[in-house]
């Protein structure tokens, strides 16, 4: 993964590409629940929510055997994917020639075993039962023998909160065990969660799993594990394994991520309790503790020896790009780029029974929003069609961390100079109009102030997500844009149904969580329309329209994380 790069974030961000908001729907808080149970005002550019539905079958079918990168699956996706783009007319994204960007990289199907010992007693850990653990090393082996354990709270550094779980203790070549999510600070006058450190109630990139292997090997740790807990972490542990226990990818890289920790893993809530039990502690004291600015790391008096056996592979996946030239020849080298990812979890031999991960919602469904938007866009009489350029971009590996999008954000095909924004699209409204919308971090950039805009001119309210706590704005392709200094844009639909239940959407979300998120199970259902994800469409294109045709750029909100990468950026290039 990037350097670890100390981020906080003071607007709503959350979850996203995972759980609940990433792929259904996020509620809106009661400042802007304004809503109305009339019918929304007609679409600014009618979309075809059965075309919609035509393309996520194909892309969630069988025959794409999941859409694994690296796998027949994968070819098959690129094929129907570029021929989707050529029968619309529009043109191959890289300026090189062709649709594709190829994306080097390395395929990695861990075996790994953990043990730890204490006063000459071993206590071996049951793979996928007791943890997960995986390398980000591309080596046939990695290994360590009586490493010592230590427990770094919630392994977060973050001097602007003057908060330091690791307080200088040399934790090189050992082993650290720490907590999911951020740790939750109260204010002593309120007893809530203090919105000034660490967000509140909403999750920075300190919580995610991703700072805390960068931190972690940023200080010479051999192995990472983080004891999973479902409600923080806000997904089950057989989504870890689901996710985790089959074949990883990584970005090819010439030092082999010989700078990443040895073994990067979870232990499972219960596993956690009892290493710590093992050890003479209890768990919910020291994850207690954990939770002030004063913690200092414990040696867990324990040694913890692992082997990651790995079977390696070179993988030339790709990302497919497709170009709709701008109308203006003084703003056609200007872009505004609409990500989604075609990738899912393939097939699993191991299971009995159904072994695809067809990925209808997550995201075949974004896939097919995508070419929609491409569709119309490609078929606006000319003297509507956008003054600069569109580039349609279906990335690989994001359910193996975003690579594909960091690929592309890394090794860009256009300027990211003269990219004004990007926005992204991570599943889909399967079941109806709503007559609200909500945005992943709504407050990040001035998009939203046209994102609302629109929303009006389509009769629906416009709202942050209800569990910023998820984590969702850093689990999906906009983020490794933002991380450059694009600024980037990641509207979802929203939970008040036309013409349905108040609890309506709760129990969708809560469903496709227990039942299909990450498993064999996401399949197209029958009661899917797609007539929410048609509305939804017809507000992409329109955003991106407005930001094609626009006399100003789009930019960062003063005190965001990402604005001095942008303003750097710019300033640079002038």
């Amino acid at each position: 993964m990037p350097a670890p790069r100390l981020i906080t974030t003071h607007r709503p961000s959350a979850a996203a590409a995972l759980a609940l908001a990433l792929l259904l729907a996020s509620a809106l808080t009661p400042a802007f629940a304004a809503e109305s149970s009339a019918p929304p005002a007609p679409l600014l550019h009618p979309a075809s929510a059965a075309r919609i539905l035509a393309r996520t079958k194909i892309l969630a079918s069988d025959e794409f055997e999941g859409r694994a990168p690296g796998t027949p699956g994968e070819d098959k996706t690129i094929a129907y994917l570029v021929g989707e783009f050529q029968k619309l007319g529009l043109q191959p994204g890289n300026p090189e020639g062709g649709f594709l960007q190829n994306a080097p990289l390395v395929g990695i199907t861990s075996a790994p075993t953990l043990s730890f010992t204490r006063d000459g007693v071993t206590t071996p850990m049951e793979n996928i039962n007791n943890f997960v653990g995986v390398t980000a090393r591309i080596a046939p082996r990695v290994e360590a023998k009586d490493s010592d354990v230590v427990f770094v709270g919630y392994g977060v550094v973050a001097p602007e909160f003057g908060w330091d779980d690791y307080k200088g203790v040399d934790v090189r070549g050992k082993t650290v065990v720490m907590l999911i999510n951020d740790p939750p600070v109260t204010d002593p006058a309120t007893g809530e969660l203090d919105p000034k450190i660490f967000g509140g109630k909403a999750m920075t990139y300190y919580g995610r799993w991703t700072y805390k292997y960068e931190i972690a090997a940023a200080k010479g740790a051999a192995a990472c594990l983080i004891v999973h807990e479902t409600g923080p972490a806000a997904y089950p542990f057989a989504v870890v394994t689901g996710s985790w226990a089959r074949e990883n990818f990584e970005i090819s890289a010439l030092d082999k991520n010989a700078g990443k920790v040895a073994m990067q893993g979870w232990l499972t809530h219960d596993a956690g309790r009892r290493l710590f039990a093992s050890c003479g502690l209890d768990y919910e004291v020291a994850k207690k503790a954990a939770a002030r600015r004063d913690f200092h790391p414990i040696a867990l008096g324990t040694k913890a020896s692992f082997v990651v056996e790995n079977q390696l592979r070179n993988v030339a996946s790709r990302n497919v790009v497709a170009l709709l030239p701008g109308s203006d020849p003084k703003l056609k080298d200007e872009f505004v780029i609409y990500s989604a990812h075609w990738d899912h979890l393939g097939r699993d031999p191991k299971l009995k029974g159904d072994q695809i991960y067809n990925g209808a919602a997550d995201n075949a469904a974004g896939c097919a929003v995508l070419l929609e938007i491409a569709e119309l866009m490609a078929t606006l009489p000319p003297e509507q069609r956008p003054k600069r350029s569109i580039l349609f971009l279906s990335v690989t590996a994001e359910e193996k961390g975003l690579l594909g999008s960091r690929y592309y954000a890394e090794n860009p095909l256009y300027p990211l100079t003269k990219t004004l924004a990007n926005l992204n699209i991570d599943g889909a409204n399967q079941f109806g109009p709503t007559s609200d919308m909500t945005t992943i971090g709504l407050g990040a950039t001035t998009i939203d102030d046209v994102g609302i805009a629109v929303a009006k001119a389509m009769g629906r309210t416009m709202g942050p997500e209800a569990h910023p706590e998820f984590g969702s704005y850093y689990r999906s392709d906009h983020f490794e844009f933002a991380k450059v200094g694009v600024p980037s844009y990641y509207p979802k639909n929203g939970r008040h149904y036309i013409g349905q239940p108040d609890d309506f959407a709760d129990k969708q979300v809560k469903d496709y969580i227990a039942n299909r998120y990450h498993k064999p199970g996401d399949e197209v259902q029958p009661e899917w329309t797609f007539e929410g994800a048609a509305q939804d469409t017809a507000f992409l294109v329109e955003i991106g329209l407005r930001l094609a045709n626009g006399d100003t750029w789009p930019h960062w909100r003063a005190g965001n994380e990402f604005k001095a990468k942008r303003d750097a950026m710019m300033k640079a290039a002038k």
